[in-house]
């Protein structure tokens, strides 16, 4: 798949069919997050693997009753629980490089966007889930002091289509030289 095809053409998906995931597909989605760059390669992302149903009824339960992925997790096949390693990305010496403090949103930004192009790829759909309590979460998947939950991913076959949305122009957002210049 041409790459241009994957970022315009990957979607949000809210509603999965309950066909498995393949272990060849998973592990190919996997790997592609694993070869994201990272701040100074320090690569702090760690990822859960749900499968089980009664786990990824209590990850439900830790979003909002109005967060539209809620029933997501109920019929994706997988539920991905992306973590990050605290203090490692955007650290020297134990403290933070920059002024933007942990990067390991940023670094797992980055690894997401590669691991939800490769499931497009693959035909694999996926929803950006952050609207969640990450503690309760933590709880329920026994994550260790030091690690976060970042992020909650669904994957599956999608079950229908999901719409496009529209996006901005590009000078809408894009400067020249100095802010606010087009």
């Amino acid at each position: 798949m041409e790459l241009m095809n994957a970022i315009r053409g990957r979607r949000s998906i809210r509603k999965y069919r309950p066909d498995p995931v393949p272990e060849a597909d998973l592990n190919y989605i996997l790997e592609a997050a694993r070869w994201a760059p990272s701040w100074a390669n320090t690569q702090c992302w760690q990822f859960i693997i749900v499968r089980d149903a009664a786990l990824k009824g209590k990850l439900a339960e830790t979003l909002p009753e109005k967060n539209p992925a809620r029933p997501a997790f109920l019929q994706a096949p997988v539920i991905i629980a992306a973590c990050g390693k605290k203090g490692v990305a955007g650290f020297f010496k134990d403290a933070p490089a920059t002024d933007k403090g942990d990067w390991l949103l940023f670094d797992l930004g980055l690894a997401l966007q590669n691991l939800t192009l490769a499931a497009f790829e693959k035909g694999l759909g996926t929803v950006h889930v952050g609207f969640f309590d990450s503690k309760k979460a933590e709880a329920v998947l026994q994550v260790p002091q030091g690690i976060t939950v970042v992020e909650l991913l669904p994957l599956g076959y999608p079950e229908g289509d999901a719409k496009t949305t529209p996006r901005k122009a590009l000078d809408e957002f894009v400067f020249f030289d100095v802010y606010g210049k087009r």
